[in-house]
């Protein structure tokens, strides 16, 4: 089964390139592809020309939401929760948080959440 990064990767690639999107980790890295003359902002070693911020920032978002709709309207809840416990070894620590917090971008509660850990963990024989 994809994961959410699956589905989002390739635009992802296509927004960093079209608004000019690169990530540096060193002064060299950030030498060799800085633009002389454009004025970054720095998140996290991810360098946004200032003047496309906005608009890459929504691409993002429209992408982040555009790949969750089709996470959802190809796996469907259950094995969406259930790819994210699994993810989060929520079956061994027993502890969900983790993956509640991941889910609620989905739409998803912690009651959903528990429903399916329940089921899977009842049904699965994940316990052994």
């Amino acid at each position: 089964m994809k994961s959410l990064s699956d589905y989002v990767q390739k635009n992802q690639s296509e927004i960093f390139k079209n608004f000019g999107v690169f990530f540096a980790f060193s002064n060299k890295q950030y030498s060799e592809r800085a633009v002389e003359g454009v004025e970054y902002v720095n998140t996290s070693g991810c360098f946004i020309p200032r003047n496309n911020f906005k608009k890459y920032y929504d691409a993002m978002e429209k992408c982040q939401k555009d790949g969750i709709d089709q996470d959802i309207k190809e796996n469907g809840k259950f094995a969406i929760i259930r790819r994210e416990l699994f993810n989060y070894e929520c079956f061994y620590t027993y502890e969900i948080q983790d993956a509640i917090d991941n889910l609620e971008q989905y739409g998803y509660n912690d009651t959903d959440i528990m429903e399916v850990f329940n089921n899977v963990r009842e049904n699965e024989n994940v316990d052994d």
